[in-house]
């Protein structure tokens, strides 16, 4: 019961973040996690982890907030973003 109202406390409070908040928050924690799970039971690994999944995540939260624009990859592999065909 008390990890119930634990999620629903955490999930009450990502409710009005903007998706690149949200992403940072699950990135970050789902890093700390891996990092710990692939490199042993060391902050380091932790530490590492997070910062990377919270900057993935930021990043992938950000270009969702873009609605109307889809990614691209140029003809020298640049990735941009454009207005989307409708």
């Amino acid at each position: 019961m008390r990890k119930l109202f634990l999620t629903l406390a955490a999930v009450a409070a990502l409710a009005g973040c903007t998706n690149a908040e949200k992403g940072a928050v699950i990135g970050g924690a789902s890093g700390a996690a891996l990092g710990t799970l692939a490199g042993g039971n060391d902050v380091r690994n932790a530490i590492v982890g997070g910062a990377i999944g919270a900057v993935a995540g930021t990043l992938i939260g950000a270009s969702a907030d873009r609605q109307g624009y889809c990614r691209y990859r140029d003809q020298y592999g640049r990735i941009y973003e454009d207005r989307c065909p409708n």
